[in-house]
């Protein structure tokens, strides 16, 4: 493809709004153009990305037994009501109204409507295994969309559908397209982890997330210094490295003052200790409703006790409560209502409400607290003599440097960029919409089912966020959007032109798709915008280094340039991407 026959428009400057490496490049480089808010345009670079990212995604499925289909964008309420997800799933979903007045909504997620195609055509075990998929547009109403493609309220993914008579068989097709997972991040090239993950309001027992590690994540990683454990920090068990056992005696209570003591750090200051000695109460419901119309007597509200060098893990919340999901915070003004003083001075000596405390306060004794009263905190208060606990649980963040959870050593921290999600989702949706089968003695059971999404538009964003330096992006061979960037220097002399026309004619007949750079600019301006572009070689013909029998190949991962023959050229590229 010559450049001057193609759409590509690039920027020297990076855009206001874009935050992240990838994202400013991916504008720089023209591969996206904003329309709206989290809504792009895809560049004919992007696209061709897009495609060939794709191409892995669907041989790898293909291989695995999986058949494509494309359902509807556009999804009608009633398949939302057979499984409460209407209003479970709260904004994100994008409802609207057709001139009938009939409702419906932009596909978040299809699950639904699987399983509406399934049952219709999925009568006895003899249908069974199924396993369907599509790689179609989807939209989530973000509330704050950011990141380019990583945030977007539409965005391009891959999702599949698993359909078994038995768990035992959902399993083996649960643990097929893990392994077509791996196959398909180990053929783009990418430095990826799987990691065990909450499944959210999907549902299921049982999912794993596939990530791209990158600084900017979004997704805090952890995984273990000696064996394969690695998980989201959401779901992570948090287990000290060393238990620390309080070994004093219990001592009176006793009030003091704290004036000006609203945070942990403060408090710590001014008592001049350790952060997690001290302990924070913190205040939840899981009743979601607008603060301006809701009354504390109908929120349900109940404590968490944390120390105070913990960070607490709403998803464990989720999880530990059953509900659908994280809780919400109570304000300040609810905390006064409730204990009689501002946060920062809360306790859970006389609350009257349900009490859960993580498993690191098991063995502490004599700890300090808020005494409910604004400006005084309780020392040496001590459990169960001060206070009733519901339950010790887990439910602080886990983080760098806490034991393994199963094995010896520590965590290691890593940030990811979540670009796969898969997911046991067991009999959730075909109880709800009656999608059932007969086995071989004749009786009637719900389908066993699995759900499988590869985010293909964020995962292309997602390789440019690792492979990136100060000049512009480096893409992995597999999805670049061209193999080679042809610089031609002086496409106005004959013999540089045709020598540019021969090798570009001799790769493209052997695969080897290229750029070739015909505008009428210097040099210097060509050079730049081949290191924004970032394609995995760059081959530079100009009049200068012809008379010299040379062409210059340069490597856009380390820069690394050779000279060569001109008919040595070919054959160099052929092997770099041998």
């Amino acid at each position: 493809m010559k450049w001057s026959e193609s759409h590509i428009y690039t920027l020297k400057e990076a855009p206001s709004d874009a935050e992240i490496p990838s994202h400013i490049l991916m504008v720089r480089g023209g591969l996206i153009k904003k329309l709206a808010p989290g809504i792009y345009t895809y560049g004919p670079l992007a696209l061709r990305s897009l495609r060939k990212l794709e191409n892995i995604i669907r041989e790898e499925l293909d291989k695995a037994g999986c058949t494509e289909i494309l359902m509807p964008m556009v999804q009608p309420r009633e398949l939302w009501e057979e499984t409460n997800r209407w209003q479970e799933m709260g904004d994100g979903l994008l409802k609207f109204q057709n001139r009938n007045g009939h409702d419906f909504c932009l596909g978040a997620t299809h699950e639904e409507v699987v399983t509406d195609y399934a049952r219709k055509d999925i009568k006895s075990y003899r249908d069974l295994p199924r396993t369907l998929y599509q790689i179609q547009t989807k939209f989530r109403d973000e509330i704050r969309p950011r990141f380019g493609l990583m945030r977007g309220r539409e965005f391009l993914m891959k999702d599949a559908y698993s359909f078994d008579e038995s768990k035992e068989k959902a399993m083996e097709s649960y643990e097929r397209l893990k392994q077509a997972y791996i196959n398909i991040f180990s053929r783009v090239g990418v430095d990826f982890r799987m990691v065990k993950a909450d499944s959210g309001n999907i549902g299921g027992n049982l999912s794993e997330e596939f990530h791209v590690l990158a600084d900017s994540g979004e997704d805090h990683l952890l995984v273990s210094e000696s064996g394969d454990y690695a998980a989201n920090a959401e779901v992570c068990p948090a287990k000290d490295f060393e238990t620390i056992y309080s070994q004093e005696k219990e001592l009176s209570l006793e009030k003091f003052e704290t004036k000006g003591c609203r945070t942990i750090k403060e408090l710590s200051s001014f008592l001049k200790c350790a952060e997690s000695s001290l302990v924070k109460t913190l205040f939840f419901t899981g009743v979601d409703m607008p603060e301006a119309n809701r009354a504390l007597k109908d929120l349900k509200p109940f404590a968490v006790l944390l120390r105070g060098s913990d960070e607490v893990n709403l998803i464990k919340l989720k999880n530990l409560l059953g509900f659908a999901n994280p809780p919400q915070m109570l304000s300040d003004s609810e905390v006064k209502e409730l204990t009689g003083a501002s946060p920062g001075s809360c306790g859970p000596v006389g609350l009257q409400i349900p009490i859960y405390a993580d498993t690191a306060l098991e063995t502490l004794n004599n700890i300090i607290v808020g005494a409910n009263q604004d400006d005084y905190h309780l020392r040496n208060v001590n459990y169960p003599r001060d206070f009733k606990v519901s339950q010790f649980v887990d439910i602080r963040v886990a983080k760098e440097g806490d034991k393994n959870p199963v094995g010896d050593g520590k965590l290691r921290s890593f940030r990811g960029i979540e670009v796969g999600h898969i997911f046991y989702l067991g009999t959730k949706y075909s109880k709800a919409m009656n999608a059932n089968f007969l086995d071989n003695n004749g009786k009637s059971n719900p389908l066993e089912m699995g759900c499988y999404g590869i985010g293909v538009s964020r995962t292309l964003q997602a390789a440019i966020e690792q492979n990136n330096d100060k000049d512009g992006m480096i893409w992995v061979k597999s999805i670049a959007p061209y193999k080679v960037h042809i610089c031609c220097l002086d496409p106005g002399d004959d013999t540089v032109w045709n020598e540019t026309q021969r090798i570009y004619s001799d790769l493209e007949s052997k695969g080897i798709d290229c750029l070739v750079d015909d505008r009428a600019e210097r040099p210097g301006v060509k050079f730049k915008d081949a290191d924004l572009l970032g394609m995995p070689l760059r081959i530079t013909i100009g009049g200068k280094g012809l008379k010299n029998n040379e062409i210059e190949v340069t490597k856009r991962s380390d820069k690394e340039t050779v000279k060569l023959a001109p008919e040595g050229v070919v054959q160099y590229v052929e092997e770099f991407y041998r």
